[in-house]
Parts: structure tokens; C-alpha cells; sequence
């Protein structure tokens, strides 16, 4: 696993991180804490939250288990803000955050999504007074398109403000976006790339077949509207793909999937969720076939 600075930041992260989506929504605090545990412990750096997770609650148990056990000045610790942007709404939410996480300053405080509504130099200049009081390190944002981040460099740069050193994007086999516009912009700006959702929300897992039934309890059953994002004609082609490949690998689709993203470049950091440790480990032996030599042609077909 490789550590890189994030954007031109400070901020040293792990090629894998950890994203807190799961914490408090599907698995309770004690679970929880044993996924954090075992991510510090095989070296991860990056733990990604958000005040929409569970409605707080995912912020809650980190900070539980950032003052348990004694962690915060070796992770870096990332939170997101959501709705609507007002500077007001932003400070705000900062300070909520801070108060659920236990700790006096969040390392990466991202735009969760973007403000159509909200003026952008209001929220920009929210985003820059939380820098400059010290109660955020640096600042991102999360699923914006390659125009929406160039935009807010422009209007940032122009005023002095804070920039943005990331950007959070899904990045998977099914969902490549990202491939023909805001990853040549990263790469000319020096802003780091975040990814999350490798596995599609479970739908590289295998667990999902064309015009089957949606099994009962997996996310898109839980959560609908993954199936307006995923059950498309060019996702099931990709799904298929990536089944045909790892059967003849001999290899599980979900660790062919996630290998496949941890092994792309021009990101720094794939975050994985997990509902128990096995799904943590699961990360690391992607992370090797990752760099496998024998796979590399097998990645660039797929």
C-alpha cells in the first residue's frame, strides 16, 4: 500500500482508505470499531466520514473510537457537509461536525455535492473562514463533474481563497466518467482524486444478474436508487465482463473489481467500505493483485 500527498496539501494518505457509510446505518459501534481497528492496523490513513451518514451518527462513532483509542495525530480524518451551501450553513456544519468527531480541527472538510441554488462565492468563502480559523486543515469536494471543480478553482484563485486539494468521485468497472474530463483536470491542477464505491455499491460483487430479481437486503433493495444509477445497458455489459474474466481467473468478481480500480492511475486514494473485517482484508489482497505483472493485461481488457 502506497502513501501520497493529497493534491498539493500536506496531508499524507494511503492508496486505500476507509469510508464510514456503513458505520451506524449498517452495522452498529461495536462492529464498527473492530472495522476501524483492523483498517489502523494493517496502516490505513484516511478515514472518510460524513455528517449525511446516518444522520450524524456515523461522525459520532468515529470520534468515539478517535478518543478510545487515542488516535487523532496518526489519521487523517475527513468529513463532508451536504444540502444547502449558504455560508452560514457551511460554518455551521463544520462546527456540528467538530462536536461529533470529539477533535478541535477536521484535516479534509469536503463539499459533499454540489449547490446549484446557493451563489458559489458565498460557499466558497464559508469553506475559506473555516480555514482561516483553523477548524479545517484543507478543503474538497465530492461528486462534482470536471466543469463544477474547475469553476470553483477559477473563482478561489481569483479571490485568494482556500482551493480545493480533492475531488470525490465513484470510480468503478462499471462507472468510468471520471476517465474523460475531471481526471486529465486533476492531473494538470495537482487535486487529488478520492475515489469510492470501487465495487458499485455491491453491484461488481456477483451478487446481481440482468433482468434477475434484486436479492432480498442488499443495498439496491435497501436503497432503490442505485438501481436508476446502475441498471443501465453499458453497466451490464461491464458486470458481465468482469464475471466471465474472474470465473476464468478462477478469482471472486468483487476482488477482481476492486483490484482492477486500486491497480488505475491518476488517483490517490480508493476508499472501501465494510460491514466486518474480512471486507478490510479483502481490500489489501486486491491491493496486491493490484500490482500483480500477470494481471496487468487482464486489467486493461476489462
Amino acid at each position: 500500500m502506497q502513501v501520497r500527498n493529497l493534491g498539493r496539501s500536506e496531508l499524507r494518505v494511503t492508496s486505500i482508505g476507509l469510508g464510514g457509510a456503513t458505520f451506524g446505518r449498517e452495522i452498529d459501534e461495536a462492529t464498527s470499531f473492530q472495522v476501524l481497528d483492523r483498517a489502523f492496523e494493517r496502516g490505513i490513513t484516511l478515514f472518510d466520514t460524513a455528517e449525511a451518514y446516518s444522520q450524524g451518527r456515523s461522525e459520532e462513532i468515529v470520534g468515539h473510537w478517535i478518543a478510545d483509542r487515542g488516535v487523532r495525530d496518526r489519521i487523517v480524518l475527513a468529513t463532508k457537509v451536504s444540502g444547502t451551501l449558504t455560508r452560514e450553513r457551511v460554518v455551521t456544519s463544520a462546527e456540528a461536525s467538530l462536536r461529533r468527531l470529539g477533535v478541535e480541527t477536521i484535516d479534509l472538510f469536503q463539499l459533499h455535492t454540489w449547490d446549484g441554488k446557493t451563489p458559489l462565492e458565498e460557499t466558497l468563502a464559508g469553506l475559506d473562514e473555516l480555514v482561516q480559523a483553523g477548524k479545517v486543515r484543507y478543503i474538497g469536494c465530492s461528486n462534482f463533474a470536471a466543469w463544477q471543480l474547475c469553476k470553483s478553482l477559477w473563482r478561489q484563485d481569483v479571490a485568494g481563497w482556500a482551493r480545493f486539494e480533492s475531488v470525490q468521485p465513484v470510480y468503478n468497472l462499471a462507472k468510468r466518467e471520471i476517465e474523460q474530463e475531471l481526471l486529465p483536470l486533476c492531473a494538470d491542477q495537482q487535486i487529488g482524486v478520492i475515489t469510492y464505491s470501487p465495487l458499485g455499491a455491491g453491484f461488481l460483487t456477483g451478487k446481481y444478474y440482468r433482468g434477475g430479481p434484486v436479492p432480498e437486503g442488499t443495498r439496491f433493495d435497501v436503497s432503490p436508487g442505485h438501481q436508476d444509477v446502475y441498471f443501465h445497458e453499458q453497466c451490464y455489459v461491464a458486470m458481465e465482463h468482469l464475471r466471465t474474466t474472474a470465473a476464468r481467473l478462477e478469482m471472486p468478481m468483487a476482488k477482481l473489481g476492486l483490484a482492477w480500480v486500486l491497480s488505475r492511475t491518476g488517483t490517490t486514494t480508493v476508499l472501501v467500505g465494510a460491514r466486518n473485517i474480512e471486507q478490510v482484508d479483502q481490500a489489501f489482497e486486491a491491493d496486491e493483485l493490484a500490482n500483480a505483472a500477470e494481471l496487468q493485461a487482464e486489467f486493461a481488457a476489462l
